[in-house]
């Protein structure tokens, strides 16, 4: 069963912010093509990145309703393909706790998703703390995905060359450095992009603690055992270097697979979506489609329903 945990989901009431070009509109109904195209049994549904967090702050939270109607909607109509996402209208924590109880309780969607920084305020901060012990009082799903830095851009390459994967390492050291990787267990978090450049800096981040130990307070456990913790996709890194660097620092049941389409091209020619991954021996390969299942149970359930019922 192989479960494409990154994709992204065009919907009407996401434009893109002031400023930055507009990503390619993908409908549901595209997607249904792409995972056909791949033979890929479900997908994961996140809105278009960076979500709703610009514009009038009275409106994030209309947007992010409206956005997260259409996922649903997109899920209710092909329940054994989809799982869903929902945005948070963060900063603004009351909101969020409602939208939260909302996408859940009404909606019926599959996890959260959340931005590596609201304005600056990266996931991870205490003041967030009531959102922290709610997702974990639901066991809940939660992935995250990097946007602009908080502090901005200083060169002019375009933002997901690099700053998109340092400021995934950013959100990830907060996660870990705030206490909230340890106070939060329950939370099933993902991370993209094979958690930007947290693996490959694993040692340098655990070294906080021999360094700084008064910073380190909060993450008894070390770095690195909490980064061993979390889920990682495979969009927009499906290739050796990623997915080895990434296994040195984490068990092979914390992988995912991810493409990040329509944001990475796939192959023209052939049915594998990830032929870069071709090195990959048949237990390691199993582990990466299987391991979504954890994340979407839901969704996992049904793909394998239908196989019993001869229906794949």
């Amino acid at each position: 069963m192989r479960i494409d945990t990154h994709v992204h989901l065009s919907t009407a009431s996401c434009p893109p912010p002031p400023g930055m070009p507009a990503p390619p509109f993908v409908s549901a109904e595209a997607l249904l093509g792409m995972i056909d195209r791949y033979s890929i049994d479900g997908a994961v549904l996140s809105p278009v990145a960076p979500g709703v967090f610009f514009g009038d702050p009275a409106d994030i939270g209309k947007r992010a309703r409206l956005v997260n109607e259409e996922v649903a909607q997109a899920v209710r109509a092909h329940p054994n393909r989809f799982a869903g996402l929902m945005l948070l209208p963060l900063p603004d924590l009351h909101s969020a706790l409602a939208e939260l109880a909302y996408g859940f309780d009404v909606l019926g969607l599959d996890g959260v998703l959340l931005m590596t920084n609201y304005k600056g305020t990266y996931v991870g901060d205490p003041s967030w703390a009531p959102l922290y012990a709610e997702l974990d009082r639901r066991g809940a799903y939660v992935f995250v995905h990097p946007t602009m830095p908080g502090n901005g851009q200083a060169l002019e390459h375009p933002p997901w060359l690099y700053e998109f994967p340092f400021d995934t390492t950013r959100a990830v050291t907060n996660l870990i450095y705030s206490g909230v990787a340890e106070d939060y267990p329950n939370i099933r978090w993902q991370i993209a992009h094979c958690g930007g450049t947290a693996p490959f800096l694993a040692d340098r981040i655990g070294s906080l603690s021999e360094r700084a130990p008064k910073l380190a307070e909060r993450a008894p456990a070390g770095a690195v055992e909490y980064l061993s913790r979390f889920y990682y996709d495979t969009g927009l890194a499906n290739n050796e270097y990623a997915y080895r660097g990434t296994r040195l620092v984490v068990p092979a049941d914390r992988l995912v697979f991810g493409t990040d389409w329509p944001n990475c091209p796939l192959p023209e020619e052939g049915s594998d979506p990830a032929p870069d991954l071709g090195f990959l021996d048949d237990a390691e390969r199993a582990a990466l489609d299987a391991n979504a299942a954890v994340l979407v149970p839901r969704l996992a359930a049904q793909i394998a329903a239908d196989r019993e019922s001869g229906l794949r």
